[in-house]
């Protein structure tokens, strides 16, 4: 068993939405728990190396004995082991901007070896722990084209994230990079890699690990292990692996103040507005209890196809297990993207209806007709859908016409553009924290992260 010689506590510069919503997928610590027989392992390596070209550079790859892939000397004094998941924003971040500079510094003159730990967060990327099962079945032909399969799924992301059953995509990409197709195949029809996958989400998180990118940093020569938490900067990977190469202790640093949640996600900002029925004192439409242990935060966009099928598929088992149940408090933010161009004025109605007591309904009917009012003007259907609901028109039509609501829908998308960039997405607080939930997941995906959250 390994001992730690110190800790290391640093944070990372994130938005305050950013950092929170993101906390599943990059937290902001570094710390240093005790290590657990399993951390022994991570670095004993075996002696055979092969090389291979990835992007960029060209360095000896090989295997740790325990079957991880490792790049660089083997022998290295020290070993910087990622424990990550294709599909996180942030862990493609660090494979991106932040890994190609320690390659180049410290894999190099062998100083450091990398070592790839599978971790994918299946609450979060439902279809990532493929992508990794798929990159196992390669490794089993060659160290080297795990490391180029491994640089694919990064650089893909975008490509596969949204295709629900992805197993095409990974045997192209596995031809691309020159493995054997067969033996591909018949490794992914096995199974064996899924489950060596899930073995190892297990072996992560007995480690206390909840996130992704985490790091171990781990000296060969002592055995000692520090951890880096997130996707942090340059620097301060540079910073530890510079005193751990030189044989230094890491000191402990003071913790930083957690990131502040921004008002209409805090517990005054969500409380109901007195003068203003169903709505918070932030602004924000809401239904369910107001006391309820856990607040989703949903941020959408009328005119998008995947928060439509969020709304008439999934939300409606959500509302009868959760939210009708006064276990989840349900607020809605708006994030009209630019790519649909009536949106806004979508979300203005629903601010309108809102007015009249009936923001749910005209938001649920918008969702129902979006391709009745999806044209140019769209002002004329939605006074329609207003009479089909019953309210006033007159009213409704002045209050469209107006800039009030339409303000609510751009001061919504101006606090939350440039820190979430899809919708649907959901932002989940519980006792202070948050997380988030990316995409129209299936109802099991949330019904998983629900329980979660509340039995934690």
């Amino acid at each position: 068993m390994r001992s730690r010689a110190g800790s290391l506590r640093l944070p990372a510069a994130l938005g305050a939405v950013l950092g929170l919503v993101a906390a599943a997928c990059a937290s902001t610590a570094v710390t240093a728990p005790e290590t657990t027989a399993a951390e022994s392992s991570t670095t004993t390596t075996s002696s055979t190396t092969t090389t291979t070209t990835v992007p960029a550079y060209e360095y000896p790859t090989s295997f740790t004995d325990e079957g991880y892939p490792l790049l660089g000397d083997p022998d290295a004094p020290v070993s910087l082991v990622e424990y990550s998941d294709y599909l996180c924003p942030y862990c493609g971040r660090h494979f991106t901007v932040t890994a190609p500079a320690l390659i180049a510094r410290y894999v190099e003159n062998g100083e450091v070896n990398f070592v790839f730990r599978d971790f994918p967060l299946a609450d979060l990327h439902p279809t990532a722990a493929a992508g990794h099962a798929a990159a196992l079945c390669v490794a089993e032909q060659d160290s080297g084209l795990f490391w180029a399969y491994h640089d694919r799924l990064f650089e893909d992301q975008e490509t596969w994230k949204s295709i629900p059953f992805a197993a095409q995509y990974f045997e192209n990409l596995a031809e691309e990079v020159g493995a054997d197709l067969g033996a591909y195949l018949a490794c992914i029809e096995s199974g064996r890699t899924a489950e060596l996958v899930n073995g190892r989400v297990a072996e992560a998180r007995a480690l206390g690990f909840g996130s992704t990118p985490s790091f171990q940093i781990v000296d060969n020569r002592t055995g000692d292990v520090y951890e880096i938490i997130g996707s942090q900067p340059l620097a301060v990977f540079t910073e530890a692996l510079d005193a751990v190469v030189a044989g230094e202790s890491l000191p402990d640093v003071a913790a930083p103040e957690p990131p502040q949640l921004p008002y209409w996600a805090s517990v005054q900002g969500l409380q109901p507005d007195p003068d203003r029925p169903g709505f918070t004192l932030a602004g924000d439409a809401y239904r369910g209890d107001p006391a309820a242990p856990l607040v989703v935060i949903e941020v959408s966009d009328f005119q998008c196809p995947f928060c439509r099928r969020h709304t008439l598929d999934t939300q409606p088992a959500i509302d009868e297990g959760y939210v009708d149940t006064g276990e989840i408090l349900w607020v809605f933010k708006h994030l009209p993207l630019p790519m649909h161009p009536q949106a806004q004025l979508a979300g203005a109605a629903a601010e309108c209806g809102g007015d009249q007591g009936a923001f749910w309904e005209m938001h649920d009917l918008l969702f129902e007709t979006v391709d009745e009012w999806a044209v140019d003007p769209p002002d004329e259907v939605l006074v329609g859908l207003a009479a089909e609901l019953g309210l006033d028109t007159g009213a409704f039509a002045d209050c469209l016409d107006g800039r009030q609501a339409l303000e609510r829908v751009l001061s919504d998308f101006n606090e939350l553009s440039g820190v979430i960039s899809s919708t649907p997405t959901f932002i989940l607080i519980k006792d202070g924290r948050a997380q988030g939930i990316s995409g129209a997941q299936p109802f099991e995906v949330f019904q998983n992260v629900f329980d979660q959250v509340l039995d934690g």
